[in-house]
C-alpha cells in the first residue's frame, strides 16, 4: 500500500502574465495565485550547455478540480522562498484522484 504523502512544503503558485512593452514586444511577470503545501522530492539532475544545473523534481500536492485556479499548470511555477520550479507536466496521483503529482525543473546557475 502506498504512502500517503507529507505535504511538510509551504509553497507560492505562480502564473505568467505577459504586457505590452510599447514596442512591439512584451514583459512577463510572475504573479502569486496562492500557497499550497506540497511534498518535494529530487528526482534526477544534469549540467546543461549553458552553464545552468537541472535538477528534477516530484511535487505532489492535494488535488483541484480542472479549471480551478489552485490546479497547477505546465506553463506556471513553484516558488519556494528564493528557489524556483518551473512545472513540465501535472498528472493525478492517485487511482480516486486525491493528490497530483508535478513534475518540474529547478534552474540554477553555476
Amino acid at each position: 500500500m502506498k504512502r500517503p504523502p507529507k505535504l511538510t512544503r509551504k509553497l507560492v503558485l505562480e502564473d505568467p502574465q505577459r504586457s505590452s512593452d510599447g514596442a512591439g514586444g512584451f514583459t512577463e511577470t510572475w504573479v502569486a495565485l496562492g500557497t499550497l503545501w506540497a511534498e518535494v522530492k529530487p528526482l534526477s539532475g544534469r549540467l546543461s550547455g549553458d552553464g545552468l544545473s537541472l535538477q528534477k523534481y516530484r511535487i505532489t500536492l492535494r488535488a483541484a478540480p480542472e479549471g480551478f485556479a489552485s490546479r497547477p499548470r505546465p506553463d506556471q511555477r513553484f516558488r519556494d522562498i528564493n528557489r524556483l520550479y518551473r512545472i513540465d507536466a501535472v498528472a493525478e496521483s492517485d487511482p480516486d484522484a486525491r493528490c497530483l503529482t508535478c513534475f518540474a525543473v529547478e534552474e540554477v546557475s553555476g
